[in-house]
C-alpha cells in the first residue's frame, strides 16, 4: 500500500516554510508519541508516519525530487525500473520504510555480475579443449575456467526511528522474494550505516548475491544526537528551580526521576550515565539534560510576590557591560 501524502499526514500545504513543517511535526509527534499513548497502538502507528513524513520533508533535496515527482512519500525512485541509477532494479516495496535501491552490473555496490572471461571464449572458438595437454591448442595460454558467477547484489534502504536506533530494537523488513526476515541493528549505528545479508540478493550460477541494507536514523521532536550522546532540553519551572525538585525527565529507555538541586539556573547540564547510544565497544553514552527555567507570561501572583525584591549581583560584569 501506498505510503500517504506527507503533506497531508503532517496537515501543510505544499507551499508550507520549512519553519510551518518543523512547527506541524512536533505539534503532532507530541500528541502521537507512544509514551502517551500506550494504550493506542494506532497512536504509534500514526507517530511513525508523521516522523517519515517530517524526514522527508525537512530534507531539501529529498523534498524538491518529491515535489518533481522523482521520488515517493518513502523515498523510493519513483521511476519503477530504476532509469539512470546503477543499471540494475528499481522500486520500492515492504513495510516500515524498507526500500529496494538500485542494484545491477557496473553500479550499486559491490555489483554481482562478473566479466566474460576472454580466454574462455578463445579456447571454444579454437577448439581448444579444457585441461588440454601442452602439444594441443589449448596448451596455448589456455587457463581454467573461473568460478560461475554469484547473482546481483540489491541494495535497500531502511528508515529506523530515533528510538529505535538508540535502544536497537529489532527491525521486521521484507525482502525482494517476500520473504520477511528480523534485523538485529548493530552497535554504533549512524545514518548511513550499511549492513551486509549473505545470500539474500539475486540467484545466479554461482549462488546468491547479497543485499546490502543502507540505514537511515530519524529526528526526533525533542532529543537531539550528540555523537554517542543524546541531548535534551528539560523545562522545570521557577519554583522548582529555587526550591529543588523531583523531576520526571524522559529517556530513550523510559522515563526517570531526576534531582534538580535547589538554586539551579536555565543552562546547568545534568548526566543520565549510559541512557545514550550503544558504542561498538558495547558500552553507551549519556543523556545530557539541560534545565530550562519556563517563566509564565503573565502571572499577576509571582510580580506581586516579586514585588520590591531585587538580585543585587551584576550578573553581566563577566561580559563587560
Amino acid at each position: 500500500m501506498a505510503a500517504a501524502d506527507p503533506y497531508a499526514t503532517l496537515g501543510v500545504a505544499r507551499s508550507a516554510s520549512e519553519k510551518d513543517i518543523k512547527s506541524a511535526y512536533r505539534k503532532l509527534a507530541k500528541e502521537l508519541h507512544p509514551d502517551r499513548n500506550k494504550d493506542n497502538p494506532k497512536a504509534a502507528e500514526k507517530f511513525s508516519d508523521v516522523t517519515k513524513a517530517y524526514d522527508l520533508l525537512s530534507d531539501k533535496v529529498k523534498r524538491a525530487q518529491f515535489d518533481r515527482g522523482e521520488i515517493d512519500a518513502e523515498g523510493n525512485p519513483a521511476m519503477p525500473f530504476g532509469f539512470g541509477g546503477g543499471g540494475g532494479h528499481g522500486g520500492g516495496f515492504g513495510g516500515g520504510g524498507f526500500g529496494r535501491g538500485g542494484a545491477g552490473m557496473g553500479g550499486g555496490m559491490d555489483g554481482g555480475a562478473e566479466g566474460i572471461d576472454l580466454g574462455d571464449l578463445f579456447e571454444g572458438l579454437f577448439g581448444g579443449g579444457r585441461g588440454a595437454g601442452p602439444g594441443g591448442m589449448g596448451g596455448m595460454g589456455g587457463r581454467r575456467a573461473g568460478p560461475p558467477p554469484r547473482g546481483n547484489n540489491v541494495n535497500y534502504r531502511l528508515q529506523v526511528s530515533f528510538v529505535s536506533a538508540a535502544t536497537r530494537e529489532d527491525q521486521r523488513i521484507t525482502l525482494a522474494d517476500g520473504k520477511t526476515i528480523d534485523l538485529k541493528l548493530p552497535a554504533g549505528l549512524d545514518s548511513g550505516t550499511q549492513m551486509r545479508l549473505a545470500g539474500k540478493g539475486e540467484p545466479g550460477p554461482g549462488g546468491n548475491g547479497d543485499a546490502i541494507v543502507t540505514i537511515e536514523v530519524g529526528s526526533h521532536p525533542f532529543y537531539e544526537r550528540d555523537g554517542d550522546d543524546i541531548r535534551l532540553e528539560l523545562p522545570i519551572s521557577l519554583a522548582e528551580a529555587v526550591n529543588g525538585a523531583k523531576v520526571k525527565a524522559p529517556t530513550v529507555d523510559g522515563a526517570v526521576m531526576l534531582t534538580v538541586a535547589p538554586g539551579s539556573s536555565s543552562g546547568k547540564t545534568l548526566r543520565l550515565t549510559g541512557k545514550g547510544f550503544p558504542r561498538k565497544d558495547g558500552s553507551r553514552g549519556n543523556q545530557l539534560v539541560t534545565l530550562m527555567i519556563d517563566v509564565p507570561p503573565d502571572d499577576a501572583d509571582l510580580r506581586s510576590r516579586l514585588e520590591g525584591w531585587a538580585d543585587a549581583r551584576d550578573l553581566r560584569s563577566k561580559l563587560g557591560v
